[in-house]
């Protein structure tokens, strides 16, 4: 269950990404687009009414605000990649480094997981190699910084879902996926701070290109949609499978490149990537190598 859940949250998250992509090319700035896309994550309060909400004891509450903190910290720093780098260098390179940092840290501070068996490691390794692969680029000083600042998102990230998993273990799913939330909001309140943020957002002129506020708004119900779906797959998969649900960010980048593919066939300017013979090889091999690893999965966890 919690595979397919994953599989459908990255479908989403791949579309999402490239429509991030899109927007970050105009003037936005990155702070700005966090700031815009941490506070809309107010709107999860709707949800109250229709749970059974409770709070639970306040260590585990600052943990929960905390988590929702790193996470938009990391979103931060994604949307920096984003902007400056190729949308197909970035993802796919958090996508291989998200999943190592999650199991290192599953494995340091859980001694009661069982261990992966041969097939499972197997699958996790194919599935970080293809994500790694794709993110390798021939220009050395972009490749250096575009994995460092892939690195510290994916490290980011990585504190935010085993905390994330380790809320879930203590206190009811849909109560804590809100308090995350609402740490999440009130880090991006907390951008107000830089004045290039306050300019981007109490200037005449929108943050936002003209008519781009209906797709923005559009996008952040698909990526809401689609991070609600990846919490459930955290919160089902066992402790020590976690790391898993981070290595399937590869199947994003199979979405992601069937999607670009379309889009930028029928519409040239809305997404430019450098593309040649090598790349293209580079990037076939390495979505052979993350269907390998899904198929394996599949096959050891029933859809």
């Amino acid at each position: 269950m919690w595979l397919t859940i994953a599989l459908t949250a990255y479908l989403l998250f791949a579309v999402n990404n490239l429509i991030d992509k899109h927007l970050l090319t105009g003037p936005i700035k990155p702070k700005v687009y966090t700031f815009y896309v941490g506070t809309l994550s107010i709107l999860v309060l709707i949800l109250i009414p229709f749970i059974n909400f409770s709070f639970p004891n306040p260590p585990i509450l600052f943990l929960a605000l905390l988590t929702g903190t790193i996470f938009i910290l990391g979103l931060w720093a994604f949307y920096f990649g984003l902007k400056k780098f190729e949308a197909s260098r970035i993802i796919p390179a958090v996508g291989g480094f998200l999943p190592i940092f999650t199991f290192i840290i599953v494995f340091l501070f859980s001694d009661s997981e069982r261990m992966l068996s041969i097939w499972e490691i197997i699958a996790f390794v194919l599935l970080v190699l293809g994500s790694v692969l794709i993110a390798l680029k021939r220009k050395k000083s972009i490749t250096i910084d575009s994995l460092k600042i892939s690195a510290l998102t994916a490290f980011l990230f990585s504190i935010a879902v085993v905390l994330t998993k380790y809320i879930y273990l203590i206190h009811d799913f849909w109560s804590s996926f809100i308090i995350i939330k609402i740490g999440g909001v009130l880090c991006a309140l907390a951008l107000l701070v830089f004045s290039q943020v306050r300019k981007g957002i109490f200037t005449k002129q929108p943050a936002l290109p003209k008519g781009k506020g209906i797709l923005f708004l559009g996008n952040q119900a698909m990526g809401a949609g689609a991070n609600i779906l990846q919490n459930l797959a955290i919160d089902l998969v066992p402790l020590g499978m976690l790391a898993f649900v981070n290595a399937l960010e590869g199947s994003k980048y199979v979405f992601l490149l069937i999607i670009a593919f379309f889009v930028s066939f029928k519409f040239p300017k809305f997404l430019k990537e450098e593309m040649s013979r090598k790349i293209a090889l580079q990037k076939i091999i390495s979505v052979l190598l993350i269907i390998t690893g899904v198929i394996i999965l599949a096959f050891k966890h029933t859809l």
